[in-house]
């Protein structure tokens, strides 16, 4: 049935760092999938109307990088 989803959430926009010489993670991504199809990015705060069928995407930030890479 219809609803109010809230997230409440952190790096989303500036992603956890690497130490000693390790990457970035990637940063994590909040959406909104409609039933017809249409996506909707949301920020890392913030309340959407959920209708039946739709889906509420939550993709949770990586952990940075240790050390260098080899080859």
């Amino acid at each position: 049935e219809p609803m109010r989803a809230n997230m409440l959430a952190n790096r989303r926009a500036i992603p956890p760092k690497g130490i000693c010489g390790g990457g970035d993670a990637a940063g994590g991504i909040n959406r909104v999938i409609r039933v017809n199809g249409s996506v909707e990015d949301l920020p890392a705060c913030a309340s959407a109307s959920m209708h039946v069928g739709d889906r509420f995407l939550i993709e949770t930030p990586g952990g940075g990088g240790f050390g260098e890479e080899t080859p």
